[in-house]
Order: C-alpha cells, then structure tokens, then sequence
C-alpha cells in the first residue's frame, strides 16, 4: 500500500517540477529576447533570423520537457525513498561548491557522449528537429524529441542513484543547467573572453551556436576540453570566440561562423 502515496508524490513532484521549468522557460525566454533586441552586436549569426522558428520550438519544448522533468523528478524521489547505492554525502561549505563541479563535470562527459551518438546512425533521425533550429534562440533549448531528452537529461534520473552527491546539489546543477542551455542556445555572446578560448575550458555561447550552424562540431556541454582531446573541436572556434571578443568592444566586424565555413569547404 506504501506504494500508492508514494507513486502520487512522484506524479506530484513531477508536475511541480514541469510548472516550474516551463514556466521559467517562457518569462526568462521572454524577457532574454527582450535584452538581446538592444544588444545586436552581441548577435553571432545576425544574417539569420531564429526567431521565426519561435512558435514551432516552443510547442516542441512544451512536449519535451515532460520527459526532461520526469528524468528529474523521478531520480530526486527515487533517492528521497533512498534507494540508492551509497547514502548522500553532508553538506558543508566546502563539500558543496565541490560536488556541484563535480556533478557539471560528469555531466558534461555524459553529454558530450550521448550528443555524439545522438549524431551518428540510427540515432541520428531523433536529433534533427533540434538541428532544425540553425541559428539558434534562447527557446531552442528544449526544442528536441522524447528520444533526445531521454538520453541527454536522464543523467539526472540515473546519478542521484549511483553518485553520493545530496539532493540539493542536484537541484542546484539541474537549475544551473536550465538557464545556462537557453542562455548557451541564445544566439547572443555574452561569455567570449580568455576563459573561453585555448588553453582554458570553458565554453562560450558561440561554441554551441557553431554546432548548430556547422553541426559536426563542439558536441560538449560547458566546457570544450572533451572536443579539445577527441578532435571535433570546430578548427576556427578560439579565433571566433577573439572575433566575438573584438566585435562585442567595438574594435571590428565578427564573421558569420556558417559563411567561414563555407568559405573553407
């Protein structure tokens, strides 16, 4: 019988956690179009016009994120009824800012991996309505089928089980994750500078707007070290990210990443 009210809190948690994430997603997205409508030199691709997919993605993203928030929602009751491998580590000062790296680092591997094979048959045909979406917006994000949000975000029905980490950490990843892949899908640079290039890590807007204008490229997350080791970092990025630098000061025109390209083949 104590399977019946704990099904009914998981439907509950489930629904909570999809008011939260699409409500969000439409006032942040709103709101994110609103200030990057003044800041067009920010723009990466300002030869294209993702907002007219805007609808479209929209609709895509309402249907998606059931699957997102029931990955979520299921791996935070799963291990709220503790039935995980190891018991959830305390949190302190310390521990914490630690676990939440290492939940982004594990994320990101996972990611980079499952994108991968998300772009390589049969599993490609599942990951084109996201590429439909060749420049961008801050609503793209989420704009993908029940195959693709299964496998990328069920990382957070999986790892609350097997990784000691506590339940706010994964809270705290999973919200950081949420306005980091709309703001990552924007369309709009506002992270290019050192960290963002060779030899640091970090991964700038622009880095995953070449994957969606180029599409064999940059499959990480937040950092670029995994295509960095295994070679499907697009080859102008670092000189883009400086391009986008100089663009954003004032100090000269960036170049459409897709016309680079183009150029190139």
């Amino acid at each position: 019988m104590a399977l019946v009210p704990s099904f009914t809190n998981f439907i509950l948690l489930w629904a909570l956690t999809y008011a939260l994430v699409f409500g969000s997603y439409l006032v942040f997205g709103a709101a994110f179009t609103w200030w990057s409508g003044r800041h067009p030199e920010r723009k990466i691709q300002p030869r294209r016009d993702g907002q007219k997919r805007r609808n479209k993605e929209i609709k895509a993203s309402a249907r998606s994120l059931i699957v997102t928030c029931g990955c979520f929602a299921g791996g935070l009751h799963l291990q709220l009824m503790g039935y995980t491998l190891f018991a959830p580590w305390a949190l302190t000062w310390w521990s914490a800012p630690l676990m939440f790296l290492g939940s982004v680092l594990l994320f990101d591997t996972w990611f980079y991996w499952v994108h991968r094979l998300g772009h390589a048959e049969p599993f490609k045909k599942y990951h084109l309505l996201h590429h439909q979406s060749v420049a961008p917006t801050v609503w793209s994000n989420y704009s993908d089928t029940f195959f693709d949000a299964f496998t990328q975000q069920s990382f957070f029905l999986f790892m609350p089980l097997i990784v000691p980490f506590p339940p706010a950490i994964f809270i705290a990843h999973r919200t950081f994750d949420h306005f980091n892949g709309m703001i990552g899908h924007s369309g709009f640079e506002f992270a290019a500078g050192p960290s963002s290039r060779a030899p640091w890590p970090l991964a700038s807007v622009t880095f995953h707007d070449m994957h969606h204008s180029t599409f064999n490229y940059n499959y990480a997350n937040h950092f670029s070290f995994w295509d960095r080791l295994m070679g499907t970092l697009h080859p102008r990025y670092d000189s883009a990210v400086l391009a986008m630098e100089e663009k954003i000061a004032g100090d000269r025109p960036a170049e459409d990443p897709a016309l680079a390209v183009k150029r190139e083949r």
